[in-house]
């Protein structure tokens, strides 16, 4: 009789901001996950952004400095992925450096954070005519991780968050949180002072 031997898969339960091995091929069950990297000069910067159902296999990029983190608290589960989902990560992770670039490119630094918060919903939340709604407490995109998301300081989303909510254009609906297209074009105006809207405004 053969001998098998069952190899177990590691599971783990993470709680935000916890560090998880890169050597590692996860699969999200619950949560999301940030992975980043360092520039030349030390400073930190996002390469991606995954969440339920993703496969994260760091081990494809051919970057020396990398941390996975949990962006929440998650759930994960390593993973052998399919030859489909190594290409598919691949691109994607392509996709989302090239997006946070061009985002990080963005001035002022207002219209960057806005743009970052339509993507984050896009990917992520769910997308209607007005705009996108998703839930920032459950993602944990409290305004230091904002912050080290778009590069921006921590004064400076909050300020720029205070200033979204009282001109209308984030709503509390419930536990989420929506995020209205119109507020975008009006940073592009550049315009200033934006008009105050009510609560139930769309």
């Amino acid at each position: 009789m053969n001998n098998i031997m069952t190899l177990r898969r590691l599971r783990l339960h993470l709680q935000a901001g916890a560090s998880i091995p890169n050597d590692v091929n996860w699969r999200i069950e619950e949560g999301y996950l940030r992975l980043s990297s360092w520039s030349d000069r030390g400073e930190p910067f996002t390469l991606g952004l995954w969440g339920p159902g993703a496969m994260v296999i760091p081990s494809l990029l051919a970057l020396s400095l990398l941390q996975l983190l949990a962006l929440s608290t998650a759930r994960v589960e390593e993973s052998e992925p399919f030859g489909s989902e190594r290409e598919a990560f691949l691109i994607d992770h392509a996709l989302q450096t090239a997006t946070l670039l061009r985002l990080s490119r963005s001035r002022p630094a207002e219209l960057r954070l806005f743009r970052l918060l339509l993507w984050i919903g896009e990917c992520f939340g769910r997308v209607s005519r007005r705009g996108v709604s998703m839930s920032m407490e459950d993602m944990n995109l409290t305004h230091r991780c904002l912050a080290e998301i778009s590069r921006l300081t921590r004064v400076t989303v909050t300020k720029a968050m205070s200033h979204f909510r009282q001109s209308g254009y984030l709503i509390q609906e419930g536990c989420d949180e929506l995020l209205l297209r119109e507020g975008l074009t009006q940073l592009q105006r550049g315009d200033e002072t934006l008009p105050l809207r009510s609560q139930g405004a769309g």
